[in-house]
């Protein structure tokens, strides 16, 4: 049964920079002392009045608190009340002093005063008729939004959105939930498409209303892109959408083609199939195919050097012998455009790649070398002795919005480069590559290198698996294992597990720990980070990486971060900050969960929490401290525990990885394999062996609907 509770907001304690989540103490009227609200809406100002539905909980760590399911403003009554809601902030131009001046004068009529009679605020010493103004349109401001909650809340639909929505359309809000609610999925951050149908449906839109239809298409086909898909075929857009919709199928088709033809969807006819694409990942994946050809038809042979005799050279200087591939994978760098470099681990990728750079310097011309993640690129930079750079830094990100990044660098401002090297390419996506290429100047050598047998990338399309496929792009692949690689058991378990062979795990360096109960595998990683490894002098937090192939279950990333958190850095003395779901103290090893192109981090970077203060989150990054306000909390997530696609283009010193039934869903040969090559000197495995196996086994990677490899050979689509 709902509860109701009305009182002033004393302090904010969180507020989720998504307006998703917030925590505040609230005075409750008539009563002393505060208590703990917790909400899934927007933190209401310091100083309001608010009237709050929910019930009360009883919570483990911070006792007793109301969960509000509804908040609603109200405007004060008491002149306390009023003063400290004007001093909030809530109205331009009012601070505390001023509130104060205010009140005293017009006692409980001031916000009367303010609305109705703004002229006579001159009467209060230090308002003179620019500052009359400016209180007079943020009032009008306040109370528009209001309107906009209010009529949110007479649909039934929470007023949490009300403020993202007015900040998008001011005066005209209400009119636009109104009349086109669905527009508010495509043009208000934060609010998707299911937040907009369910503010249409309230104010009243049919369930087969077009514009329900036409957005609800949309809506599907983002959905692909998020599930790895360019593109999708029309069959399968339409039953999704009906689906998603429960409208029926023949009335989806029709909307499906309205849709093409008034050039709202992009389509592709391949083979009798028509495939349907969101447009920018269409111009994403016809720009990377065109770009490669270009810089592929483009590329100006070396001229006057022996390939053979420059190769013999720098093999004799470095005492190597390298193999076969190796030395086609040096010629073909210096004579193709563009080159793709693919192997496994131990197969001498970075002996290759310092032989092209040193044979193209020779040559002249400037070299930039790149990678996804910024790991990735401190890897790439510590195994060549250059510096190396996230393809984010060398494209310049700025901030953009919706699906499409902004760069500096693009085909109108290219690279400063002749030659750029790329690795772990195996990670970029479509959107990504497409950015990447069209910032590459004409006539450049390009050089990518990755493991096409790791995971894909986690958004849009397969791309370094569609460039070999297509074999349009010269590719050396690199097989042999070489012999002080070979004496590890974690590569030679990592070419079984690709072969679909079960590793070999009888050595100190690939250990397998046989727990059939998943909480007590969860337990057992738990004391292997605690104690063994610690004890054996291991560093457990920049050494040691456990990498789970799920976020849920009791062996899922965030069970054990819960788990590890509170084994390595308890909170005993520390500052802390409540978030939606985790608690961020000092001391913790955290992640960058997205791209924050203002604070130059982005998605994966792994830093650890120095300070907590007055709500500020201080974050120790290898290249620079962060300071993370009120509200982006929750850009950062724990990081003792990671999933397995997190920690792809990085390498520690001991990756743990616990793997159950529970987790039968994602046990994928590429997945086991992609977290076994993270390691550089021990793998331990905790679970059961029907699981490992069933990991071995599984070669069902899922095929991703794309034409890359298609538009590369330059195939007919009809």
């Amino acid at each position: 049964m709902d509860n109701k509770l009305e009182g002033l907001v004393e302090n904010i304690t969180f507020q989720a920079t998504d307006g998703s989540f917030t925590v505040f103490r609230l005075k409750p009227d008539g009563e002393q002392g505060t208590v703990a609200v917790t909400g899934s809406f927007p933190a209401p100002l310091v100083g309001e009045q608010v009237a709050l539905t929910g019930e009360w909980v009883e919570h483990s760590r911070y006792g007793r608190q109301f969960k509000a399911g509804h908040c609603r403003r109200v405007a004060p009554t008491s002149l306390q009340g009023i003063e400290r809601f004007l001093a909030s902030g809530a109205i331009k131009g009012i601070g505390r002093a001023m509130a104060a001046r205010l009140v005293a004068h017009f006692g409980e009529r001031t916000l009367e005063v303010i609305e109705l009679y703004p002229h006579r605020l001159a009467e209060v010493e230090g308002i003179g008729d620019k500052k009359v103004e400016q209180i007079r349109k943020a009032y009008a401001e306040q109370a528009e939004l209001k309107e906009v909650m209010l009529f949110l809340e007479m649909h039934g639909v929470t007023g949490a959105y009300g403020a993202r929505i007015f900040a998008c359309y001011g005066a005209n809000s209400v009119a636009v939930l109104e009349t086109d609610p669905y527009r508010l999925a495509e043009e208000v951050k934060g609010i998707g498409f299911r937040t907009a149908d369910q503010i249409a449906l309230a104010v009243g839109f049919d369930r087969d209303h077009p514009s329900r239809l036409a957005a609800g298409v949309q809506f599907a086909l983002l959905q692909t892109g998020l599930a790895g898909h360019c593109c999708v075929p029309e069959a399968m857009l339409t039953e999704e959408t009906a689906r998603l919709l429960n409208i029926d199928k023949a009335d989806i088709a029709v909307v499906v083609s309205e849709q093409i033809k008034l050039g709202k969807l992009y389509t592709e006819d391949f083979h009798g199939m028509t495939l349907v694409y969101p447009r920018y990942l269409y111009r994403a994946e016809r720009a990377v195919a065109e770009r490669l050809l270009r810089l592929q038809a483009e590329a100006k042979p070396i001229d006057g050097i022996d390939t053979d005799t420059l190769i013999d050279h720098w093999e004799a200087a470095g005492n190597m012998t390298l193999a076969a591939a190796q030395r086609q994978a040096l010629a073909a760098a210096l004579s193709h455009g563009v080159l793709v470099l693919t192997g496994g681990p131990g197969t001498g990728k970075t002996t290759t790649v310092r032989g092209i750079l040193a044979l193209l310097e020779q040559q002249g011309g400037k070299i930039i070398l790149g990678a996804p993640t910024g790991r990735a690129a401190k890897r790439l930079s510590e195994t060549t002795g250059r510096e190396a750079m996230t393809i984010h830094r060398l494209l310049e990100a700025g901030g953009g919005a919706g699906e499409e990044p902004v760069f500096a660098r693009d085909e109108h401002n290219p690279l400063d480069a002749d030659v750029v090297i790329v690795d772990e390419t195996s990670m970029m996506d479509m959107l990504l590559m497409s950015c990447f290429l069209q910032a590459v100047p004409d006539g450049c050598r390009v050089v990518l290198v990755g493991d096409v047998d790791q995971l894909p990338a986690v958004g849009p399309g397969s791309v370094l698996k569609d460039v070999i496929r297509s074999e349009a792009i010269p590719v050396v692949r690199l097989t042999e294992v070489f012999r002080q690689a070979g004496e590890s058991m974690i590569v030679l378990n990592a070419h079984r597990i690709n072969r679909g062979r079960p590793p070999e795990c009888g050595s100190p360096d690939f250990q397998f720990r046989e727990l059939a109960d998943s909480e007590g595998a969860a337990q057992a990683v738990v004391e292997l980070c605690q104690t063994e490894l610690a004890r054996e002098g291991f560093d457990i937090w920049r050494e040691v990486q456990v990498l789970s192939p799920m976020h849920r279950q009791p062996c899922g990333v965030e069970n054990l971060n819960r788990l590890l958190q509170a084994a390595l850095n308890p909170a005993e003395g520390k500052e802390f900050i409540q978030g939606v779901n985790q608690v961020l103290r000092e001391g913790d090893k955290v992640m960058q969960v997205r791209n924050n192109y203002s604070k130059k981090v982005f998605n994966g970077d792994i830093g650890y929490i120095v300070a907590i203060a007055d709500g500020k989150v201080l974050v120790r990054y290898p290249e620079d401290d962060v300071v993370y306000d009120k509200g982006e909390h929750d850009e950062l997530t724990l990081a003792y525990a990671m999933s397995v696609h997190k920690s792809q283009g990085s390498e520690y010193p001991v990756v743990v990885m616990p793997l159950t039934p529970g987790h039968h869903i994602m046990l994928q040969r590429n997945l086991l394999y992609t977290a076994v090559t993270r390691a550089k000197e021990r793998v331990i495995l905790i679970g059961t062996r029907a699981a490992l196996n069933t990991a071995v086994l599984s070669d069902r990677t899922r095929r991703r609907y794309s034409l890359l490899a298609e538009r590369l050979r330059g195939e007919s689509l009809w």
